[in-house]
């Protein structure tokens, strides 16, 4: 099986990521709350939730991380790695392979206990609420940043990467499985960034926005505990820094869009990619990064 390492990434200036304020978590509103804490989310872009998800999930969806990376599930080949673990991941123990896997993506019809954290009922209340009507989740990734190694992601919005119907509404859930913080790579973003549209992205380091975009932006890191999530629109200026520490991040991410939004045949999905790359680029908009 062929072994699936990121090439991508490099140097970036840490003032990138320096942040002018820290995110607080708060739990879910009660239903008499819920008009509220959905105007400050429009507002703002965001919501970073505080025990989304109790231990006994958290736990649940490591073992089922830990199941994928183990090679388990033979017709799972969704484990992207680290560039440094070439030449190791593939003959390393259970213990080893964990902090060099990257990414795992496509993997929640491969495990039941991921699954389930997608599709949890007070997920899908706020997706629901959020998107106005049913909704599917249509993207899914783990996101293992290891102690040392892990990359950047530069700074993005999720939407210039899906095929949906133009103007499509979308919303991201990335859920600490770890405690995250600055040192090991937490979110960071730029509040009200969403209400700008579609920004252009370029080839660099990632299919990313311009670092001199981010010049005058004012930065908010999003820290973590275990079971906490960040609730986020799709067009949200976003990013994570390496992570240099000791320590792992583990996190999952899932994209939830209105099910009458996404694409139903391939000429469909065509029509959306190329409407998509005329509003977020491709390195060809006439303009220089």
């Amino acid at each position: 099986m062929e072994m699936k390492v990121d090439e991508l990434g490099g140097d970036y200036d840490p003032d990138l990521y320096r942040a002018d304020t820290l995110a607080t978590t708060a739990p879910l509103p009660a239903t008499a709350q819920w008009p509220q804490w959905e105007a400050t989310y429009r507002e703002r872009g965001y919501h970073a939730v505080r025990g989304l998800f109790d231990r006994e999930m958290v736990g649940e969806a490591m073992a089922g991380i830990d199941t994928l990376i183990s090679g388990a599930v033979p017709q799972f080949r969704g484990i992207q790695w680290e560039r440094a673990a070439k030449r190791l991941a593939e003959s390393s123990d259970l213990a080893t392979r964990r902090d060099l896997v990257r990414k795992l993506m496509y993997y929640i019809d491969h495990d039941q206990r991921l699954h389930r954290m997608a599709h949890a009922p007070q997920v899908i209340q706020v997706m629901e609420r959020l998107l106005g009507g049913p909704v599917s989740v249509f993207a899914d990734q783990a996101l293992l940043k290891p102690p040392g190694i892990g990359r950047e992601k530069p700074w993005h919005q999720d939407l210039a990467y899906f095929d949906l119907r133009p103007g499509a509404p979308v919303v991201g859930l990335w859920i600490a499985l770890d405690a995250t913080d600055v040192a090991n790579g937490c979110m960071h973003l730029v509040a009200n960034s969403h209400r700008q549209g579609g920004v252009v992205h370029f080839n660099r380091r990632d299919f990313q926005i311009c670092d001199t975009e981010l010049a005058e932006a004012r930065v908010t890191a999003v820290p973590l505990q275990s079971g906490d999530a960040l609730v986020f629109d799709g067009l949200l200026w976003h990013g994570t820094p390496r992570n240099d520490s000791d320590r792992r991040r583990w996190a999952l991410q899932f994209h939830y869009a209105r099910t009458s939004d996404m694409w139903q045949t391939k000429e469909q999905r065509h029509d959306y990619k190329e409407r998509r790359l005329a509003i977020f680029g491709a390195d060809g908009k006439d303009v220089t990064c």
